[in-house]
């Protein structure tokens, strides 16, 4: 299941958020968006976990949890996104 990840601090890196998807389960990759021009974080990231239970299991624990001073927003990926993304 591919979960986005917002509202993420620019100071939050990649090996934060897979330490903390790792504790809920079994990542298949980790991906903190980056801006192409500045080489900081666009305060987003995808976390893809192959197993539905623990991807759930991980958006109940870490949705609203405050990471870094700001409170992050973890869902289901819509397609929709993962295109805009994809496209970039």
């Amino acid at each position: 299941m591919k979960l986005l990840v917002r509202n993420l601090a620019r100071e939050t890196t990649e090996e934060e958020l897979t330490a903390l998807f790792a504790a809920h389960g079994t990542l298949q990759s980790c991906n903190l968006v980056m801006d192409k021009e500045t080489g900081e974080s666009k305060g987003f990231a995808f976390v893809e976990m192959p197993k539905v239970g623990e991807a759930k299991i991980a958006i109940k624990a870490l949705n609203g949890k405050d990471i870094d001073g700001s409170k992050v927003r973890v869902k289901k990926a819509e397609d929709s996104v993962t295109k805009e993304e994809d496209a970039e």
